[in-house]
């Protein structure tokens, strides 16, 4: 109440408060930033000398309980003003200034008239808006009559509401009003002690009390606030003696915690339902875990509990405790019945070939459904790109309705992908096995470990050697990872694995897997997957059917002989890929030119039907018996491929057949073949003779091996010489005042490995000799410094990569008979393998008619 009556003018300026309340006889300091505060303040305030008074109307959410009657501006320009009622309701008020534009604003009906104590001007940098400090003194109360807009800020029609001082003089002489006077002093004062000085209030408590103009009325809210407030601080007094009284001088940190708890005791509310950490408990319980691990579980639990969320560890710990509740301890995916003969018809369905390593699964399939239990050998598919390892996987996984995973080893060097990182570093997470079976939640899938040979190692450990507590099946029923800290039983899993070499697998990791090779297919066996697998997946894929596109098996074969050269079948598959897409061009361009105008329909019965219902004129065209309109909208006549268009949209043929023959037209050539990651390959070797000093040059990206090798083959045909009929006596030095340069075609590609011993003896044969290597004959093999030919590896590779550049002799080892038998009866039928035992028997061989010797070794 003020001290002295309030000269209020009929209008004021209306500054908001929100959700704030200013009281008479109240001080407040405000910052004003808001444009339209900013132009109401300099307008009513800063510009004028004699400072007047300007109103304080609190403005508030409608969710917050009403107090009070609430009243809103009506929307007016800054040229003029517009006006509303006190009586427009909240609920109308909002839907017009929503519809407005405007974010609608609820304005109480009672506010406090104030003048300024203080005011100051500032401008923000480097923004240079303005804005100003005031200090307001709350007056006297007003009740708003109408509320306008002038400008960007609101002005209201006001009448007072306080006592005149005639009245007050009265009111204070009234017995009732001079009780509750005392009651509220005698409460206040107890408050006051209790609060130390220190008293809070709320908005809505203000609210109240501005509302209340009469004195008792207003006497009796504040004695049941003083009340209510010295009760309240009395039963935080009582939880805080009780919480007190439990804690020990190690547990004061966690002083909030026990006081919320003892408030729940308090107020009977120990529903622990919406608990997050008790929601994770449940689960933890549900995760059946074991009888050991559920004891650790609820030591980090319990240490959970006792740390607040803000505490750096808090947050590691319980995702530590969530990867727990998430890890398939327990659960397993049903595996239905084994059907062997159905097994069977889906491999063929899904792989073309490949007889030998779907034998070796329908023999897994069958002891798997003889004793379910039984831990199956970790299979290990070797072999080039693009020829279905990674298919044959998800087959498995299919054939036992178990789900699938995949996890890529390639360029991995950290035994953490494995292991997983300890859980004292910042960032840490299980490993990639671990985190794979949180992620299809079963303790049991078939998890494929793809390009396990491209592994590396490095100062962060082997991730290959971790690997050999994965694959062994005495070890990995107690897997530990580093993250996890508890044994996990891996046992379960079925592990299959992927390589391109078997070179770079560590031998102790080798010896834990079946190794089941996967040589490359035959163009045969190409032409069946193009027709049967490729094709239509290509179809699909680029919206297409045989409606609009066909692919002949003679251009596909056409294709598979000019175009590729590979032991898969990938790049026959982006082959015909670029055939689709320029299918679909053309399509495509067809159809934007067959489509019909937006107003032309086709003559439907619908559409006549329609027509004629709305009183429409229908034009007919009386067509002759015989014509024929059944071709007016169907699809054009579907594209075959052929010679001309293969070589319009994939170019020139790449191969041809005559390569081997131009490159060997030449003595110094010979033809050998090799074994890659990506199949086999037919490898040329070129040697020349110049002037120099007797030195041997070898180029081509060589290794080691392969350069002993040639330094062995030069050393051979040096000391066979004469009987070889190249020097007239074995004392003369074929290298007298000359250089021998051997080079190896494609030297962007790295090469090594002893197997082309036999083809530098052929070529440097050839190159002394001046004769030329037959075309039609390749060869492999390793040679002694006496003239033995060894036996070598991926045999079947080889003669495959011959077959493809059409030779039609291979020359190999005689130990190497057995490995034939991989080779398709097709392949073998339209070849001539050579076997033999000696370097003279390969030469013999590899010359048109023969190389005769004057005499034959003894050794």
């Amino acid at each position: 109440m003020a001290d002295s009556p309030v000269e209020l003018p009929g209008r004021l300026a209306i500054l908001p408060f929100r959700n704030k309340v200013l009281l008479p006889g109240a001080i407040v300091r405000i910052r004003c930033t808001n444009p339209s505060s900013v132009k109401l303040v300099e307008q009513e305030l800063w510009q004028k000398e004699e400072k007047g008074l300007i109103g304080v109307l609190p403005v508030r959410d409608l969710e917050a309980g009403a107090v009070g009657s609430l009243l809103s501006p009506g929307v007016g320009s800054d040229s003029g003003e517009g006006s509303s009622k006190a009586g427009v309701s909240p609920v109308e008020t909002s839907k017009q200034d929503t519809k407005n534009g405007k974010e609608p604003i609820h304005w109480h009906s009672k506010g406090v008239a104030a003048r300024a104590l203080h005011l100051s001007r500032g401008v923000e940098k480097p923004s240079g808006r303005v804005t100003y400090i005031v200090v307001l003194e709350g007056l006297c109360r007003f009740s708003v009559q109408e509320l306008s807009t002038r400008g960007s800020y609101h002005v209201a029609r006001v009448s007072r509401l306080d006592m005149t001082k005639t009245e007050l003089e009265q009111a204070e002489q009234d017995p009732d009003l001079i009780a509750l006077s005392r009651q509220f002093k005698a409460t206040a004062m107890e408050l006051i002690s209790v609060l130390e000085q220190k008293q809070k209030t709320v908005s809505r408590t203000k609210l109240s009390m501005l509302d209340s103009v009469d004195l008792k009325v207003r006497l009796s809210k504040a004695t049941e606030l003083v009340d209510r407030h010295l009760q309240s601080i009395l039963v935080a007094e009582k939880i805080t003696q009780k919480v007190e009284g439990q804690l020990s001088k190690s547990q004061k940190e966690f002083l909030l915690r026990q006081q919320m708890r003892a408030i729940k005791e308090e107020l009977g509310d120990n529903d622990d339902d919406e608990d997050d950490v008790v929601a994770l408990e449940r689960k933890m319980q549900n995760a059946g875990m074991p009888a050991n691990i559920w004891k650790h579980a609820q030591r980090e639990l319990r240490r959970l509990r006792k740390m607040q969320p803000q505490q750096p560890g808090y947050s590691s710990s319980r995702a530590y405790l969530e990867l727990l509740a998430d890890l398939p301890w327990q659960k397993v995916s049903e595996e239905r019945e084994l059907d062997l003969r159905a097994a069977k018809e889906s491999l063929d369905w899904d792989h073309y070939g490949l007889t030998k390593v779907k034998q070796r699964i329908i023999e897994y399939l069958a002891v798997r459904k003889l004793k379910p239990d039984a831990r199956g050998p970790v299979l290990c598919f070797v072999g080039p790109p693009g020829v279905g390892k990674t298919s044959l996987a998800s087959s498995i996984a299919k054939a036992l309705n178990r789900k699938f995973i995949r996890i890529s080893l390639g360029g991995v060097k950290d035994e953490a992908d494995i292991r997983g990182h300890r859980r004292t570093y910042i960032g840490s997470m299980p490993g990639r096995l671990i985190d794979g079976l949180k992620r299809v939640s079963v303790s049991n899938p078939v998890m494929l470990l793809d390009e396990i040979d491209k592994t590396g190692s490095d100062v962060r450990g082997d991730p290959a050697s971790a690997l050999l507590e994965v694959l062994d099946p005495e070890q990995n029923k107690t897997f530990n990872d580093h993250y996890l800290n508890v044994p996990f039983d891996l046992s379960k899993v079925i592990f299959v694995a992927t390589a391109n070499r078997m070179q770079p697998i560590p031998p102790p990791l080798l010896d834990r897997m079946e190794v089941i090779e996967l040589p490359g297919y035959t163009p045969e066996e190409k032409l069946k997957i193009a027709m049967k697998h490729l094709i239509p997946r290509v179809l699909e894929q680029h919206g297409l059917s045989s409606a609009y596109l066909q692919i002949p098996e003679a251009m596909v074969k056409l294709i598979i002989e000019r175009y590729t050269r590979e032991a898969g079948v990938r790049n026959l598959e982006r082959n015909l890929a670029a055939l689709a897409r320029a299918a679909a061009v053309k399509v495509a361009e067809q159809a934007n030119t067959l489509r019909l105008g937006k107003e032309i329909q086709p003559i439907t019965t619908t559409l006549l039907d329609s027509r004629l219902a709305d009183g429409g004129e229908v034009e007919m065209e009386v067509i002759p018996m015989g014509h024929d309109i059944s071709n007016t909208y169907e699809n054009p006549s579907p594209m075959i491929v052929d010679e001309a268009m293969l070589e319009k949209v994939l170019g020139p043929p790449r191969f041809d057949d005559r390569e081997a023959a131009d490159r060997v037209a030449s003595p110094g050539v010979s033809v050998g073949l090799v074994w890659t990651s990506f199949g086999g390959e037919v490898q040329f070797v070129e040697a020349t003779a110049m002037v120099g000093k007797g030195d041997l040059h070898l180029t081509g990206q060589l290794g080691d091996v392969i350069k002993e090798s040639a330094q062995l083959a030069l050393t051979w045909v040096r000391a066979r010489a004469a009987d070889l009929n190249l020097s007239p006596t074995s004392d003369i030095n074929l290298l007298e005042s000359r250089d021998i340069h051997i080079h190896f075609p494609a030297g962007a590609v790295p090469k090594d490995g002893p197997s082309a011993g036999v083809t530098l003896v052929t070529s440097l044969v050839s190159l002394f000799s001046n004769r030329k290597v037959r075309a039609d004959t390749a060869m492999t093999g390793e040679m002694t410094l006496r003239g033995l030919v060894l036996p070598v590896g991926g045999v079947k590779d080889k003669v495959l990569a011959a077959h493809r550049y059409g030779i039609k002799r291979v020359i190999l080892p005689e130990r190497n008979l057995k490995d034939l038998t991989e080779v398709p009866s097709p392949i073998l039928s339209g070849m001539e393998i050579l076997l033999v035992k000696r370097i003279e028997e390969v030469l013999d061989h590899a010359f048109e008619d023969g190389c005769p010797l004057r005499l034959r070794s003894k050794l």
